[in-house]
């Protein structure tokens, strides 16, 4: 009888407890219930970790990857383009909050920003420049006599 070895892998394709703890509490504000995310594990077809990030219903498209690949932490976008890539899930965990906190929550923020600058000014400065117009009207008469 032949025997055929195999290729043994050196790390267990499951996520430890204490890997996922240091994910989600990375992304603590985006899995947040007011956000509407959600995650999911999965596996590669190699059998490798997957952690996903996904965005609100109904889509749940997939807005970040975490994937362990033997002792490497890959950080991916939603597309596939690659973020970082450590050994040490920590360092990688950071730059998880960090690709969701620069999401377009910053570009929201500043819209609502601009649009309350835009109505305090309206209600503030409008009834001035009205008013000034109007005695503008009410004058012009009056100072084409003298002239």
């Amino acid at each position: 009888m032949s025997v055929v070895e195999f290729e043994r892998r050196q790390y267990d394709p499951a996520w430890t407890e204490t890997e996922l703890d240091t994910i989600r509490t990375a992304l603590r504000a985006a899995l947040a219930p007011t956000t509407g995310r959600s995650w999911e594990i999965g596996v590669t077809e190699n059998g490798d970790s997957q952690f996903y990030l996904l965005g609100p219903r109904p889509d749940q498209s997939c807005e970040l990857c975490l994937s362990r690949i033997g002792r490497l932490y890959v950080l991916e976008d939603g597309s596939g383009r690659l973020l970082f890539e450590h050994r040490n899930l920590d360092l990688v965990a950071l730059q998880a909050r960090a690709a969701v906190a620069s999401s377009p929550w910053l570009l929201v923020r500043a819209i609502v920003l601009w649009c309350a600058v835009r109505s305090a000014f309206q209600e503030k400065f409008e009834p001035i420049l009205v008013e000034g117009e109007e005695l503008l009207v009410q004058l012009v008469p009056q100072l084409a006599a003298f002239a």
